[in-house]
């Protein structure tokens, strides 16, 4: 067992952290106390003392979102560290990176979650309710939202009243003619909405958050792009065409790939997947090849030219499809775009010559993590696995190794000198 000698008031910050995290590691290997009234009395007390925690953890991921260090660690968001590294769910990190960033706007939250007298719950449903307030509603609407919360309604009900607090600074700034359900919506989450018309056309409407309208512009963009110099149709009409091209099969939207054995296809029983990792049973899996046809996959052999060599810079369409089968996601070890929408890679550097246009020299990489590996190649791990794949893993920055020798924050991989010898 460990002992913990803390003086408080001289502790530095990172003594502080260290003191907590032995003594958290000493309580999680405690089994609970028998009494049930011993562990309601424990489990309140613990739930405060983690709130004033997540005050000081606000403080942390907003200078980290503030400088944006997690892109020198290869993150291309601070919500994509938390996601990734740290292993939070998506909402959670929403909900972290929300109170970070409205925290020195909300000085009466603040002082109270860390002295313990506002719940994390009902600070986050604050910073949430005026992350889209000017300065001058802010701090009106934390006022009247903590009354709320000194009234003892829930955290739902005081949200509920956040959206009607937004819903009169519409009313009262005459624009009340914008889409009130829409920006109910908020601005994290991409949605679409459609209705039909009288002769069967649609409207459309919708927003996307910025890493969706980066695919959007990276998918669409090339494709609106004028035809020739007798093209008269403007932007719009250009890029619904383009829309439709994907939507149709003239982009590579609606091709369906089942990955499985053969003997699956004929009689087995072993699971098949989907190029984004989804398990499905064998049966299904014959049931799509019988109602879509099944593709083979020519490795090298046969009429489809899967190798290359330098002759070619970029990938063929058989060879990304071979590539969409073996990456779910970006080959950088938890990134979570989807493979379909990542890029093909060139793991040594076409340009260089040391990498030929060769599938078993390709690997599959988000446009982000891409172009890091171009600029920071000494900060990207490679190696190899028996199934073929190619897995990516993210160095620390190099004045930062000195200390954070065992890779990344949350790392268990030890760096490997005789991985970063080659050239982006």
């Amino acid at each position: 067992m460990q002992s913990v000698t803390v003086e408080l008031g001289a502790a530095s910050t990172m003594e502080l952290v260290n003191a907590l995290s032995t003594i958290a590691t000493e309580l999680a290997s405690r089994e609970a106390p028998e009494s049930a009234a011993a562990c309601l009395e424990l489990t309140e007390t613990l739930v405060a003392a983690s709130d004033m925690q997540e005050s000081a953890l606000a403080g942390f991921i907003g200078r980290v979102d503030a400088t944006r260090e997690p892109a020198r660690w290869g993150y291309p968001s601070t919500q994509a560290w938390l996601r990734s590294r740290l292993g939070m769910r998506d909402s959670r990190a929403k909900e972290r990176l929300t109170l970070a960033r409205q925290r020195h706007r909300l000085p009466q939250v603040a002082e109270r979650l860390a002295a313990g007298d506002l719940s994390h719950g009902y600070a986050v449903t604050v910073a949430d309710s005026v992350a889209r307030l000017d300065d001058t509603d802010c701090t009106e609407a934390e006022t009247i939202l903590l009354g709320f919360v000194e009234q003892g309604f829930s955290a739902g009900k005081v949200a509920a009243f956040g959206r009607r607090i937004r819903d009169l600074i519409t009313e009262r700034d005459n624009t009340e003619d914008a889409p009130d359900d829409d920006s109910r919506r908020g601005y994290d989450k991409s949605w679409l909405t459609t209705t039909r018309s009288l002769d069967g056309g649609r409207y459309v409407k919708g927003w996307l958050n910025p890493e969706d309208a980066a695919i959007w512009d990276g998918t669409l963009a090339p494709l609106a792009k004028p035809a020739g110099p007798d093209d008269r149709r403007d932007l719009p009409e250009r890029t619904a065409a383009a829309l439709s091209s994907v939507l149709s099969g003239g982009h590579k939207a609606t091709k369906v790939t089942v990955i499985c054995d053969l003997d699956t296809l004929t009689r087995g029983n072993a699971p098949a997947r989907l190029t984004d990792g989804t398990p499905i049973p064998a049966a299904q899996a014959r049931r799509i090849a019988l109602s879509a046809g099944v593709s083979p996959l020519l490795l090298g052999r046969g009429n489809t030219p899967l190798y290359l060599g330098h002759r070619e810079r970029f990938a063929s369409a058989a060879q990304r499809q071979v590539l969409e089968t073996l990456y779910s996601s970006c080959a950088v070890r938890g990134c979570e775009v989807p493979g379909t929408l990542c890029e093909v890679d060139h793991v040594h550097g076409w340009a260089l010559g040391r990498s030929p246009t060769d599938i078993d020299q390709l690997a599959l990489t988000c446009g982000w993590h891409n172009r890091f590996k171009h600029t920071s190649p000494d900060q990207i791990q490679i190696t190899k696995g028996h199934d073929g794949r190619y897995v990516y893993r993210l160095l620390p920055p190099a004045d930062a190794r000195d200390t954070s020798r065992a890779g990344p924050p949350g790392s268990t991989d030890p760096p490997d000198a005789s991985a970063l010898d080659w050239a982006a």
